[in-house]
């Protein structure tokens, strides 16, 4: 069963940024179930903001059990919305483009076992002794020139389409998730954000915030850092520590 909520300190926070009429961004955080959710609608299309927060919304009511339990029940909520963002919402959405999606990351722990689970770009990171880990990889299409053609990623950001994604909640009728399992330690520090907050950031600036005393010392370096400069973009991070 999930750990008690002692065992795990958080902080969440999303930001409209300095551009975005509307934050389409939004988040989960219950570490009493060990359970963390970012989730970013897609911009430019009708109501990203509607598709994020039903994710969050039912990903809040998955059921208690054990993580591999939990990570079947996540993978069945996130199909079973990807259905319906794809086809009945879109039926009577009214608007001239009716895509309605989101990005979603998601963290499960239980005990000193861990899932992230992903569809998009939101990312999940891990600090552990003073390194920076990336654990999710992004569904872009800059991801994908990098990958198919051996592109740097300066390269890959050149193509003007370089963020488009390949995969998200509601942008296509066959969902593929990535899913990776790992071991947590004593003293981790894991980050769930949207693309809006990393892609403001060097490496290297989100290991120092994160190296910071406290999840919630360590969100207000990641947004300071972030506010002070341009945040075209919405942004939305959860930080999670043991």
């Amino acid at each position: 069963m999930t750990r008690p909520a002692c065992t795990w300190r958080s902080a969440a926070r999303t930001d409209t940024g300095k551009v975005r009429a509307r934050n389409e961004d939004a988040f989960l955080n219950v570490p009493e179930k060990g359970l963390w959710v970012v989730a970013d609608g897609m911009g430019g299309h009708h109501n990203g903001a509607l598709a994020s927060r039903l994710i969050v919304e039912h990903l809040a009511e998955l059921p208690e059990g054990s993580l591999p339990e939990r990570l079947i029940a996540l993978r069945h909520c996130l199909h079973a919305l990807n259905r319906r963002l794809g086809h009945d919402l879109t039926v009577t959405a009214g608007q001239p483009d009716p895509v309605i999606g989101s990005t979603v990351v998601a963290l499960l722990i239980d005990d000193a076992r861990a899932a992230c689970v992903w569809a998009g770009d939101s990312r999940c990171y891990l600090w552990r002794g003073g390194r920076l880990y990336q654990l999710s990889r992004d569904h872009s299409l800059m991801q994908q020139l990098i990958d198919e053609q051996a592109l740097s990623p300066q390269q890959a950001a050149r193509h003007p389409a370089a963020h488009a994604l390949t995969r998200a909640i509601g942008a296509g009728e066959q969902l593929v998730l990535d899913i990776l399992e790992f071991d947590v330690h004593p003293g981790d520090t894991l980050l769930l954000c949207s693309d809006g907050l990393y892609q403001s950031l060097t490496p290297d600036s989100l290991g120092a915030a994160l190296d910071a005393p406290s999840p919630s010392l360590a969100l207000q370096r990641l947004f300071d850092a972030v506010l002070d400069g341009p945040a075209r973009d919405n942004l939305s991070a959860v930080v999670i520590r043991r």
